[in-house]
């Protein structure tokens, strides 16, 4: 009976997990109509009316803590949401989503990452404890790993507290995370505990120091 409970357990656990993603997905294909329409208004209103747009921008920015960054001014960022640049990332972003396998409450994706010496180690090991703005670090897309890892080593200037690694080629870390274009998560012991929402538009650092410090 034990065995036949755990195993309609697993079969509820795997369905609910799949829900989840054909949620997640109609929800990114929402978002990619609603980007469209997006960049196409604001396009022309941009031209029509360019200070009532950068009041709007600017107040959009608040939220996400991007107008408090002294080194990014509003000419900076703020057209580049009206770019068709910005409309293929969201693209991008939706066709990755569609891999999420991430979800609150469920195991971690244990994939594969490369250390900045080229090693290869599984995301959870660090777990123990085309589009972009102008005035920017100029970083290209990555054709191969070395250009990759040449990227990340720009973080270790900032002096990250944190290891570094980077995705394999094939992506399959941004994928399982639907971490494109950025997402914070927090894991504890192999399992997903809090998902936050796409960056930078979706980051709630509050939320996040809240939860760590409930954790100590």
């Amino acid at each position: 009976m034990e065995s036949r409970s755990s195993s309609s357990s697993a079969v509820m656990e795997k369905l609910a997990v799949y829900l989840w993603k054909v949620v997640s997905c109609l929800a990114s294909l929402v978002l990619l109509l609603v980007a469209c329409l997006y960049v196409s208004v604001g396009t022309i209103l941009v031209h029509l009316f360019p200070e009532m747009v950068k009041k709007f921008v600017l107040k959009m920015g608040l939220k996400t803590t991007m107008s408090q960054n002294p080194k990014f001014k509003y000419e900076d960022w703020g057209p580049t949401f009206f770019s068709f640049r910005f409309l293929k990332a969201a693209m991008q972003n939706v066709i990755m989503s569609c891999g999420d396998d991430a979800f609150k409450g469920y195991p971690a994706p244990n994939t594969r990452v490369i250390d900045l010496e080229n090693k290869e180690h599984k995301l959870l090991d660090f777990a123990k404890d085309g589009w972009a703005f102008k005035n920017n670090v100029d970083i290209k897309q990555h054709q191969n790993l070395s250009e990759r890892l040449d990227s990340a080593r720009l973080l270790l200037n900032e002096k990250a507290q944190c290891p570094v690694v980077v995705d394999t080629m094939d992506n399959t870390t941004c994928i399982k995370y639907a971490a494109m274009p950025e997402r914070l998560y927090v894991v504890l012991n192999g399992k997903v505990i809090y998902k936050g929402g796409r960056g930078p538009w979706g980051y709630r650092f509050e939320e996040i120091r809240l939860l760590l410090q409930n954790l100590n």
